[in-house]
């Protein structure tokens, strides 16, 4: 059991060191932080990756360990639904309820479509598993 914690452990240290460069690079470079696109971006472009991954590792057989390391470790911690839950609640707390709703349901209905995008991708490049 301990040896799957480590893929794990790895890829979320690595998973979230991406998304904090991505999130500091689109705030600083592409868009001001008035609205949380850099998360939105991230929960999406991890929403894909996961859809990806897991036909990718039953495709391909990964064993355990790796399809942990891409999914769980690197996917978990690329995305990140407690900073989508912050920045919402600081958009009630601010008034902001149309930019509130707006996030939230482009984030659920983007990340859903994303996944099984990415799942689509997977199958339709390499096959099912």
């Amino acid at each position: 059991m301990l040896r799957m914690w480590i893929p794990v452990f790895i890829g979320g240290g690595v998973g979230s060191l991406l998304r904090f460069g991505v999130q500091c690079a689109m705030h600083r470079w592409v868009v001001p932080f008035l609205f949380p696109w850099a998360t939105l971006g991230v929960n999406v472009a991890g929403s894909f990756l996961i859809g990806l991954f897991y036909v990718w590792s039953a495709r391909f057989h990964y064993p355990e360990d790796v399809r942990l390391f891409l999914t769980t470790g690197l996917c978990g911690g690329f995305t990140t639904f407690s900073t989508f839950s912050h920045e919402g609640v600081e958009m009630l707390r601010d008034g902001h309820y149309q930019a509130f709703f707006l996030y939230v349901s482009v984030s659920v209905l983007a990340g859903v479509a994303s996944a099984f995008l990415g799942g689509w991708c997977g199958e339709s490049l390499f096959g099912k598993g």
